[in-house]
């Protein structure tokens, strides 16, 4: 692998770090203070990038469909959790997986009687469109280095706030003693509404920043769950700190993974047939790298304090 191409993957491994992260982050704080299982979760990734296009569509301008996309999400979030999560707080988690399942699959089919069943996209904005030259071979998308700048900025305010504020303190104790929290008197109801409102809004914004280069298509929202699982497994539930830096390694392992996954069994198989199993030999390392967590660290790398 030439340097050219192994910057361009780990630029890109990066970028998608930082997307899994926003997804994470909401999804690790809502399962280490709730208790509660949101399949769901991913489907709003989806919102987001549907609010994106139809808001841009509204507007034409995409800062200000960023904007109320964002918003929107944040209200869309707050009504699920009003009407239909704070009922199950209380069940046991195979209803919480049965209703949030339901939610993905009318989220999903709601999208496309809306939206129609094609892929759609949009462009990226004027401001941030062309490229930047990081080697004499190398020409970088803006877009994408912006994508890891916002990424790392949320993750050091969402850390700062976690970290240094009341708030954030409720959230780290709910996180690890959360009978203690009820017990001193804290409103549970309003602390499980901000964290749900906050990963929402996490969610839909990666959702905003993954509509310009990304399809926009229903259902999309569906895998990238299932690797923002195993983020905060690897991490740690209920930590900021482990969702950042386990979003970031899984980035990296499956973007380096399938381009050096490609060349290795390269020496073995024809190339059209290495082009098929590297991606599938590479998109099972994240999964084996998480067995290993389960085994020998199961409280995840970095885990919330007061779990280790």
């Amino acid at each position: 692998m030439s340097f050219t191409l192994l910057l361009i993957q780990c630029l890109n491994g990066l970028q998608y770090g930082t997307m899994l992260f926003l997804i994470a982050a909401g999804l690790t704080l809502v399962f280490g203070v709730m208790g509660f299982i949101n399949l769901a979760h991913g489907v709003l990734y989806m919102v987001g990038a549907y609010l994106a296009f139809a808001f841009l569509n509204l507007t034409g301008n995409f800062w200000i469909a960023a904007l109320l996309a964002m918003v929107a999400a944040l209200v869309f979030g707050l009504a699920l959790e009003h009407f239909v999560f704070r009922h199950l707080y209380t069940r046991n988690h195979l209803d919480q997986v049965l209703a949030t399942f339901g939610i993905i699959i009318f989220l999903n089919e709601l999208a496309k009687v809306l939206f129609g069943a094609a892929t759609l996209s949009i462009p990226v904005p004027a401001l941030l469109d062309g490229s930047i030259p990081l080697t004499p071979e190398l020409n970088y998308p803006v877009y994408r280095l912006a994508i890891i700048g916002v990424g790392l900025l949320v993750a050091a305010l969402l850390y700062g706030i976690v970290s240094h504020t009341r708030v954030g303190m409720l959230v780290r104790a709910g996180a690890t003693t959360p009978e203690m929290v009820n017990a001193l008197g804290v409103n549970i109801e309003r602390l499980f509404m901000i964290v749900f409102g906050v990963g929402a809004m996490l969610a839909g914004f990666a959702g905003v920043i993954a509509a310009p280069i990304f399809a926009i298509e229903p259902g999309m929202g569906d895998n990238i769950l299932i690797v923002a699982f195993v983020v905060i497994i690897i991490g740690g539930i209920g930590s900021i700190r482990g969702a950042f830096v386990a979003a970031l390694l899984v980035g990296l392992i499956d973007t380096l993974g399938r381009s050096l996954a490609t060349e290795m069994t390269g020496f073995v198989f024809s190339p059209s047939m290495s082009n098929q199993i590297g991606p599938a030999l590479a998109s099972m390392l994240i999964y084996i790298l998480m067995a290993a967590i389960l085994i020998f660290r199961p409280q995840g790398l970095l885990p919330a304090k007061g779990t280790a």
